[in-house]
């Protein structure tokens, strides 16, 4: 359970970090997002997503089915940011976030899975 919370936390604050300088258009993030191929309309989308996958995690601890879709959902944006770094040819310093989060979220949902 210890794992479980742990993880739950700091896939929750990053995922807030990271959603709301999505969200508020901050200028790295508009940069990454032209980057990318996406609008920043489109890049706020994320961010909210990921607000909310973040949101998801943390309820997950008294709702586990929350915190399980929470992380499905989280790991299906994970699989878009890294088709994305694929398709712009990016270098594995810009990949690896990307690859760090998704090994973080799966752990999440396997220790999930232990816990039930």
């Amino acid at each position: 359970m210890i794992v479980l919370t742990v993880l739950s936390v700091l896939l929750a604050v990053l995922f807030v970090l990271l959603g709301i300088g999505k969200v508020l258009a901050l200028p790295r993030m508009r940069e990454l997002a032209e980057h990318a191929g996406f609008s920043v309309a489109a890049y706020r989308g994320i961010g909210a997503l990921e607000l909310a996958g973040a949101g998801g995690l943390l309820l997950g601890l008294t709702v586990p089915v929350l915190g399980a879709s929470a992380g499905a959902g989280l790991l299906l944006l994970l699989a878009g940011a890294v088709i994305t770094h694929a398709r712009n040819r990016d270098g594995i310093r810009e990949i690896a976030p990307a690859l760090v989060c998704t090994v973080l979220v799966a752990a999440y949902l396997a220790a999930l899975g232990a816990s039930s």
